[in-house]
């Protein structure tokens, strides 16, 4: 089992705990195995007690975070990805210590933009049967912006999120980007 973890490359990408959140509540209304919680105060209090399909969001990060000495993990961050998505690709590259040229670097960027992907059935989902996704209900691939989030939680929603995530975020090695216009 040891030996197998020495070859094993792992790409963690991590976004913005308020996205993900408000990303997991559109999801969950267009998935048909989960249950359908149209109330967002409800869902926000779930997903922070992590009582939501994946457990806590926090508990998660932060065990793939505390592995990074020991597994051979790349962190990268979702936000990065789409302010620089060319460099966040050579990041990738060099990890998987693979050599592009540019004309591949260039068709590679191309085809991860957002863009490129919500249209991609492959990588939308669209093909997807009707007893796992219900298209009628909203898109796999919806908006792919960041700090989103201020357009669905209220105030009083987002100093709540604070208080409960705030202290174990800022024990993480890396920052969240929480609005498009800090880059």
């Amino acid at each position: 089992r040891f030996l197998i973890l020495l070859f094993l490359q792992i790409i963690y990408v991590a976004r913005n705990p308020k996205d993900v959140l408000v990303s997991y509540y559109h999801f969950s209304k267009m998935s048909v195995k989960m249950e359908e919680v149209e109330d967002f105060d409800i869902f926000m209090e779930r997903f922070l007690a992590g009582k939501v399909v994946g457990n806590l969001w926090l508990d998660h990060i932060e065990g793939w975070s505390a592995q990074r000495n020991n597994l051979n993990i790349l962190f990268l961050l979702y936000e990065e990805m789409k302010k620089d998505l060319r460099s966040s690709v050579l990041k990738i590259c060099n990890f998987l210590e693979k050599k592009l040229t540019e004309e591949e670097l260039g068709d590679i960027v191309d085809k991860a933009s957002f863009g490129k992907m919500s249209v991609d059935p492959r990588t939308n989902y669209t093909t997807s049967s009707t007893e796992i996704l219900d298209f009628t209900k909203g898109r796999f691939l919806r908006k792919g912006t960041v700090g989103d989030w201020k357009n669905m939680m209220t105030v009083a929603q987002s100093e709540r999120f604070d208080s409960i995530f705030k202290e174990r975020m800022e024990k993480l090695p890396f920052k969240f980007c929480w609005d498009i216009n800090e880059f």
